[in-house]
């Protein structure tokens, strides 16, 4: 599989979880407080498949780091939203851990893209000896 496909896979897979983090909003209990949070969980776990979307397409790879970066902080805030919406009582662990063992997922994968993309850019902008 070449760059292109995972890429292609990665943006499959981030809008697939998008969707997946619209209908567990859709779900939440009527409630101030759960309407409040899940604002904050759904702006940021959708914006996971917009920036990676964004990443795909930089112009750069300072502009890539940039916008993966991005991705990286959003999937981690989404898992934030998720622990805060269980912790406190609105939704049951059961009801959202595929959920979150998929965004935990994509923040490692991000996170390794992320390191990898800085490392790549550090040997190539090292001075010739």
């Amino acid at each position: 599989m070449n760059k292109l496909d995972r890429a292609k896979q990665l943006q499959d897979r981030t809008k697939a979880f998008a969707i997946r983090i619209i209908h567990a909003f859709a779900a939440l209990p009527k409630l101030e407080a759960a309407r409040i949070v899940g604002r904050q969980f759904l702006r940021s776990g959708t914006s996971v498949a917009a920036n990676y979307r964004a990443a795909s397409r930089a112009r750069s790879k300072a502009e890539f780091i940039s916008k993966l970066g991005v991705v990286v902080e959003e999937a981690d805030e989404t898992l934030f939203w998720l622990d805060l919406l269980v912790d406190s009582g609105l939704v049951h662990s059961e009801v959202v851990e595929k959920l979150r063992l998929e965004c935990n997922e994509l923040v490692r994968i991000f996170s390794s893209s992320l390191a990898t993309a800085k490392s790549n850019r550090s040997i190539t902008q090292s001075p010739a000896r």
